[in-house]
């Protein structure tokens, strides 16, 4: 959990406050969002509108998936470094959004690592994929699956979730 001091994003601005000295703390929530990056990019543009979207409720700590120069070939850093780096990240946060729409071994974890250890879980799955949605992910009981046409009509779903 992140807290600033005074006023900060809209989303610091909807989480509780804690006083503290005389001075209110806003509560901000830790996002971690995944979405394929070695099973493919072309999702890329809507992974960027996703993040902005989500930016609205908190700190998205992955925001680096919806950047340009972020190739197929992924990350620079050894895969040992980005393992730790993205579990440190899971842990921190409170809730995990995953763009499903293209199938991802690594997506596929880090959803199974956020069950394992407890986070709220919401999945998108655009319905115009030319994939079928991983009955693992659509079956679990303990993952809220977001079926959407649009970026548009996914950001009043979140809302319907997430809040305003």
């Amino acid at each position: 959990m992140v807290y600033t001091r005074g006023l900060g994003p809209r989303a610091a601005r909807r989480g509780g406050s804690i006083p503290l000295s005389g001075t209110i703390y806003q509560r901000i929530m830790n996002i971690y969002f995944a979405g394929s990056i070695r099973g493919g990019r072309n999702d890329r543009e809507i992974y960027s509108q996703v993040i902005s979207l989500l930016s609205n409720y908190g700190v998205v700590l992955t925001e680096h998936l919806g950047q340009d120069g972020l190739s197929a070939l992924g990350e620079t850093m050894a895969s040992e470094a980005i393992y730790k780096r993205d579990v440190k990240w899971l842990e921190e946060a409170e809730i995990v959004v995953a763009e499903v729409s293209t199938p991802s071994l690594g997506v596929g974890y880090e959803i199974a690592k956020a069950e394992a250890i407890g986070k709220k879980i919401i999945c998108l799955y655009r319905l115009d994929s030319d994939k079928r949605l991983s009955a693992m992910i659509d079956g679990n009981k303990h993952v809220t699956v977001i079926k959407y046409q649009s970026v548009s009509d996914l950001k009043e779903k979140l809302v319907s979730i997430l809040g305003n």
